[in-house]
């Protein structure tokens, strides 16, 4: 997964919310000639725009959104109400205010469909820690390393020929095309390595075209890039909540 939604109405809100851009200018990057509907919208008994949810936010008192991306195992930032975790853990990612989270649900090649979820009768839950973006990026650059034995014996560059040119690329890519003007240019950089490194991983958990590879050795394998698919993640949250001081 390396399309993020959350991520993007999370960064788009809080820049808006703390009025780094303005409404229209979060509503156009967040649109992006796709349809968006949102259901659950406190106050509304039908799925509405994807602006109301923005305008919601607000009228709730709304200062920052935060991505999650819950795992089994992990769901750190989701509040206990009935539903999100389980729909949050279908979806991977979860846009978290303290009075209301979305979880986007691409229904389409043009279109997401939103759940809203009220969070007014829940418990307070504290965001999941993070790590500094550049201990992200440190912890990236480990885990790269660490599994770069793995990636070679799995031989992705024979199926894959794309694989080269994506690992050569985390020196240089930093362009993130969609994120807020005065974003940290480390945060860019970090995203641009993780959404390459996501790409990697996504083939090297694929098997190889004719390739007969038993329960055991996949096991080995998934074990193997695990430590790489959970620094992929941390940074992708990282820099998606990074808030320019």
């Amino acid at each position: 997964m390396h399309d993020f939604p959350a991520g993007r109405f999370a960064v788009w809100a809080t820049s808006w919310l703390t009025g780094r851009t303005s409404y229209d200018a979060a509503l156009d990057a967040l649109l992006d000639d796709t349809a968006h509907r949102v259901s659950g919208l406190p106050g509304s008994t039908e799925a509405v725009p994807l602006g109301w949810a923005l305008t919601a936010l607000r009228g709730l008192g709304e200062r920052r959104v935060r991505l999650v991306l819950p795992v089994a195992g992990d769901v750190r930032g989701l509040p206990r109400v009935p539903g999100l975790v389980e729909l949050g853990l279908e979806t991977g990612q979860v846009a978290v205010g303290t009075r209301l989270a979305l979880v986007p649900e691409t229904t389409g090649p043009e279109v997401v469909q939103w759940t809203a979820f009220d969070l007014a009768a829940a418990a307070p839950v504290p965001p999941p820690i993070e790590g500094t973006l550049r201990a992200v990026s440190g912890a990236l650059d480990l885990a790269v390393a660490d599994a770069a034995r793995t990636l070679a014996h799995l031989d992705l560059a024979r199926w894959h020929p794309e694989v080269p040119a994506l690992l050569a690329g985390l020196a240089t890519g930093t362009h993130v095309p969609g994120m807020p003007p005065g974003t940290d240019p480390l945060a860019l950089s970090v995203l641009s390595r993780a959404q390459r490194l996501g790409r990697v991983l996504d083939l090297a958990l694929t098997d190889a075209p004719g390739g007969a590879v038993t329960h055991g050795q996949a096991a080995a394998r998934d074990d193997a890039l695990r430590p790489l698919a959970d620094a992929v993640r941390e940074a992708v949250t990282a820099a998606y909540n990074a808030v320019p001081r």
